[in-house]
């Protein structure tokens, strides 16, 4: 997958990892994608409702070796 910017929030908890690719996200232009990376078993269900309220779509997610992926496209 093409992705335009990586965001590490490994270790980080709740909210972090939200509040991280938000500011990530936001140097981003429309059609450009983000992948997050998380060891926050929360962020799952996170980044589900972040996309819903902010209306960026998650292109998927996936989960390696305890790290949760997270693949997002600005709108």
């Amino acid at each position: 997958m093409n992705k335009d910017l990586v965001v590490d929030t490994k270790g980080l908890a709740c909210p972090m990892p939200i509040v991280r690719a938000k500011k990530a996200l936001d140097s981003l232009l429309p059609g450009q994608v983000m992948e997050v990376l998380s060891t926050d078993k929360g962020s799952v269900n996170d980044f589900q409702a972040w996309v819903k309220q902010t209306n960026h779509e998650l292109i998927k997610h996936e989960e390696e070796q305890g790290v949760y992926k997270f693949y997002v496209r600005k709108v």
